[in-house]
């Protein structure tokens, strides 16, 4: 990679310490890369403090984002095989299960479809998903087991990966918002702190929800857009859940535009015994007003999957912002309209399972070397044309 002329600073600098960022500044120290992170605030301070850690195949479409899901997958199985008890990893596998009639039949069509192109999945009669989880719904008709469905705990991930990134020799400087860009005529060279200038050959933003917000300080668009999350965590009890359960219903939501609230079950345990309950998903811009009528749905939802939960108190409940994009494809790879400038964002509710391999396959582009998947769909310039760049702000985040 070309980094360009002048004082360099870092090879690379990431804006932004959660899960991605912190996958990102990680494979990139393992290039030989020198690498600085920027945060705002501390490692996983955002949506990766807010969310589930999910690492699913089950609900991924056809085309690009799989591909990047089984690639990710890889990553997560080999390349940070022997980190994987620092973040709880658990390939405790999926089931997606179908109450109607109908949704079975869809749910049926999906599986011979994903079969088709090698996803391990096995269709569950009745029997076979009491057997899997025996406190499951007498009204569940069925459903599809995923075996490859893996869970980690995502504040653990972005801390531990961020100190492993220190370790091979980057730096990461919290409490540190970027205001602006630095430029050599059209190139980003570095960022505006108010700890001072940083340059760097490359620039990365891996700020989640607020990617698009300094995408538009460099002068370009990428419309990725916050989208408000619920997750409730009950008092720890014995196994009572055994695997990650949704409704077929969360496949249409995940991948459905629909500003307004969706809720559909998800129901997992944890290693501490907790059971977590999500999920909803809502477009209401960074407003954090706890949701009555959310957490109603969550409820609701949760008890008629399993209804042994009407009996089991909720101890807290937590809500984020999921950065959505769109065209439901997140943000990868260098900005065209914008030499200097990266981006890794815009993977809404896959972001944790996505961030090993987004990290590795960035590092390789960072490093010069060709990425083992082609980043193409990912490309930042599919939003348009470059537009004149924003004032820097004091207020703008990292």
């Amino acid at each position: 990679m070309n980094f360009g002329n002048g004082p360099r600073g870092s090879d690379v600098l990431v804006m932004g310490a959660g899960v991605i960022g912190a996958a990102t500044a990680y494979f990139a120290a393992q290039q030989g890369l020198s690498v600085t992170v920027l945060d705002k605030g501390l490692p996983a301070s955002g949506t990766s403090s807010a969310c589930e850690g999910n690492i699913l195949v089950s609900d991924k479409e056809l085309g690009p984002e799989l591909e990047l899901t089984r690639y990710s997958l890889g990553v997560w199985h080999n390349d940070l095989a022997e980190h994987k008890k620092l973040w709880e990893f658990e390939s405790k596998g999926g089931i997606i299960v179908a109450s109607r009639e109908s949704s079975l039949a869809s749910l049926n069509r999906v599986m011979a479809v994903q079969k088709g192109f090698g996803v391990d999945v096995e269709e569950l009669d009745q029997a076979a998903l009491r057997e899997a989880e025996p406190h499951i719904s007498p009204e569940a008709l069925g459903g599809a087991s995923y075996r490859e469905d893996c869970q980690v705990q995502p504040m653990l991930v972005a801390a531990h990966l961020v100190r492993l990134a220190t370790e091979a020799g980057a730096r990461f400087i919290a409490d540190t918002p970027v205001t602006g860009f630095m430029r050599d005529g059209g190139r980003v060279t570095g960022v505006r702190t108010p700890r001072g200038d940083f340059p760097a050959g490359a620039v990365v933003n891996c700020t989640g929800t607020w990617a698009g917000e300094l995408a538009a300080m460099a002068g370009v668009e990428v419309p990725v857009l916050p989208r408000r999350g619920f997750v409730m965590v009950t008092e720890p009890l014995p196994p009572m859940v055994h695997h990650k359960v949704y409704a077929a219903e969360y496949i249409d939501n995940v991948g459905s535009s629909d500003a307004g609230l969706q809720a559909s079950p998800v129901v997992e345990g944890t290693p501490s015994g907790t059971i977590l309950i999500g999920s909803t998903r809502e477009r209401v811009g960074f407003d954090r007003t706890v949701s009555t009528a959310a957490l109603g749905l969550l409820a609701r939802n949760a008890t008629a999957l399993f209804p042994f939960l009407e009996r089991v108190k909720a101890i807290r409940h937590y809500h984020g912002f999921r950065p959505y994009c769109p065209d439901h494809l997140p943000v990868i790879g260098h900005d065209d309209r914008a030499p200097g400038l990266w981006h890794a964002a815009g993977h809404e509710g896959a972001g944790i399972g996505l961030s090993a391999g987004t990290g590795k396959l960035l590092a390789q582009a960072l490093a010069g070397l060709t990425p083992d998947l082609d980043l193409t769909p990912f490309a930042p310039a599919r939003f348009g044309e470059a537009r004149p760049q924003t004032a820097s702000r004091e207020e703008a985040t990292a």
